[in-house]
């Protein structure tokens, strides 16, 4: 590893990454000498810089899209969690050795897990819209943290058939027309979806049977509060962002690559939040 660590974000596009605001954050925070820099890598030129990884010339770093499945054959090591939800989002070198693991669904965890201490004590439900990758990353997550019932709906229910297949019990898909009733099921919801995000429709999700007290999770984080969460919060449910997500997910590799585990704080969060709102 170089004495001066230099990490970075590769996809293609990249610039409208905020993960150097991130990264770079906790740098300055903890005075540690490195940097995390965006890295636009095509396609066809994703050997060459994985290849750059494994010389040294770069410590490790983050991928986005469309390399995180592409890498994965690039690598000589794959973590359980990467494995399971068939992508990759954190890169390392041990040795000459290249490794990757994704931290999508630690991220979303930790996350609730500040927002809504001991939440998963008192769910026993989960209904997950959505059935791409993000749902399952989310997936993997809460039954690794053993909720009894996971219930996935998609708009197209042969790919949430899929995924409750591929993960098994105790996922089970549902049908879309069956998504209202099953909002008052759930003691937790999650949207997976980009719908609500600026520039997307909104998520068509009906809320009148929704307990109060119910956790609402939109990964959507621009707007960094979305109607489904607005909705939610109007009727006595618990609105949980999608920032706090991208904060979490970052901190293993941050740890992994500067060897201090850094803090998701308050005003780490305002800086991405006026980022956000200044675009």
């Amino acid at each position: 590893m170089p004495i001066s660590p230099r990490c970075f974000v590769v996809g293609h596009p990249v610039a409208h990454s905020r993960s150097p605001l991130i990264h770079g954050g906790w740098i300055a925070e903890h005075g540690l000498s490195g940097s995390y820099e965006r890295i636009d890598v095509a396609p066809a030129d994703l050997p060459a810089f994985m290849a750059r990884l494994r010389s040294g010339e770069l410590t490790g770093g983050n991928v986005t899209v469309p390399h995180k499945e592409a890498v994965m054959p690039l690598l000589d090591q794959i973590g359980e969690a990467a494995r399971a939800i068939g992508a990759v989002n954190t890169l390392w070198c041990e040795g000459k050795r290249l490794c990757g693991d994704n931290t999508d669904a630690a991220g979303f965890l930790s996350h609730l897990d500040a927002c809504v201490p001991g939440w998963d004590a008192r769910t026993d439900t989960a209904l997950v819209v959505g059935a791409g990758g993000a749902a399952r990353a989310i997936c993997y997550g809460l039954k690794a943290r053993g909720l009894a019932r996971i219930v996935l709906v998609n708009r197209n229910p042969a790919r949430a058939q899929d995924l409750a297949a591929a993960f098994g019990a105790p996922l089970q898909a549902r049908s879309w027309v069956e998504l209202p009733a099953l909002v008052g099921e759930a003691g937790l919801i999650v949207n997976t979806t980009s719908l609500g995000m600026h520039g997307q429709p909104p998520l068509a999700l009906d809320l009148s049977a929704l307990r109060p007290g119910t956790i609402v999770d939109d990964i959507v984080y621009v707007p960094l509060k979305t109607a489904l969460l607005e909705e939610a919060q109007r009727r006595g449910g618990i609105p949980v962002d999608g920032l706090g997500m991208l904060l979490h997910q970052a901190v293993p590799g941050f740890a992994r690559w500067f060897g201090v585990t850094p803090l998701v704080t308050p005003a780490l969060r305002a800086r991405l939040e006026a980022d956000i709102l200044g675009h």
